[in-house]
């Protein structure tokens, strides 16, 4: 991952959201549970396609808090796919944060998210392999 405060990703972002007073704790800070909500629904939406169907969540590592978010503030997360194994997915997620009427961005916290792919039957269910130049290979999960 990049360092603090470096450029965001190239691209557009999976999630992109702005803060509003409902997502806010009593002294009007962003909840961080919030920020990590909007982590997980990019890491799932990165997770669900790439499997192409239902992904969830078994393990996030590595969650540092950087800088906060304040209301108003735009935030873009951008998740990757990094790994896969025989089931799981492990996805890079980077959130960032704009001022309503500024054009510098922060980066306010990363984390690494790991996915498993699950059938109807909600048991986990083989995912396509990473390809060498990162993305998914063409065939079908096996």
């Amino acid at each position: 991952m990049k360092a603090v405060d470096a450029l965001p990703p190239e691209g557009a972002p999976t999630i992109r959201v702005v803060a509003m007073p409902a997502d806010t704790n009593p002294y009007g800070d962003i909840f961080g549970g919030w920020l990590m909500s909007q982590m997980d629904s990019a890491a799932g939406s990165v997770a669900s396609r790439h499997s192409h169907g239902r992904a969830v969540t078994i393990a996030m590592d590595g969650m540092t808090f950087h800088r906060p978010v304040f209301v108003g503030d735009e935030v873009s997360v951008f998740a990757t796919l990094v790994a896969t194994g025989r089931t799981s997915m492990k996805i890079e997620v980077e959130a960032w944060r704009r001022a309503r009427h500024d054009e510098n961005s922060y980066k306010v916290t990363e984390a690494v998210f790991t996915f498993v792919a699950v059938g109807e039957d909600r048991q986990p269910r083989r995912v396509p392999s990473l390809s060498v130049d990162g993305g998914a290979d063409s065939g079908e999960a096996a």
